[in-house]
């Protein structure tokens, strides 16, 4: 994405080195302001009961119409967890309790790093939001993987049923 004026002063910017760095950047012509852009990160839970997950069809794009994992992007001056924990109930309305890390994801052709905490419902009163049109505890076998909205979510899922069959949750670092 180019940056043709600079967010601190409104000057035009360049492409350049900056000095004492080694990737070019947007700089500022007239306060040399370097603007850094870096991946953005997503946030979300693996909401579960049992042996059952919690999904969410996505009611706006990207993906409209796609099962998820509730996550989305995370605000500034907030912490990874909760950043997910109010994904969660922004795309479910479910009241949960985090727990532990469970996987990052890495897509670098997209620019974003997904972080999932495993987390446990409080009571079952979960429901459709302005962001999902369906939200509905599924079984493995019962997850549509076909209409899966990411590779990332599959993977994490995938992760997931594997680790609760053998008993014990890792850690996840998956590369896209």
């Amino acid at each position: 994405m180019d940056i043709k004026f600079c967010s601190k002063c409104g000057a035009t910017t360049n492409w350049r080195l900056p000095t004492g760095d080694s990737r070019h950047r947007f700089v500022c012509d007239t306060c040399n302001f370097i603007h850094y852009q870096n991946p953005n990160i997503v946030a979300g839970c693996i909401v579960y009961q049992e042996d059952s997950v919690l999904l969410c069809k996505r009611a706006i794009e990207p993906r409209l119409g796609f099962w998820t994992l509730p996550a989305g992007f995370m605000e500034n001056g907030e912490t990874t967890r909760q950043a997910a924990e109010r994904e969660t109930f922004e795309e479910t309305g479910a009241k949960i309790t985090s727990d532990q890390l469970f996987a990052i994801t890495n897509t670098p052709q997209v620019n974003h790093v997904n972080i999932f905490y495993l987390a446990k419902l409080k009571n079952n009163n979960f429901h459709p939001t302005d962001e999902s049109s369906e939200v509905k505890l599924f079984k493995k076998n019962d997850i549509p993987f076909e209409e899966i909205a990411f590779h990332t979510v599959k993977a994490v899922l995938e992760n997931f049923f594997r680790d609760l069959k053998a008993e014990k949750f890792g850690m996840h670092q998956i590369d896209f």
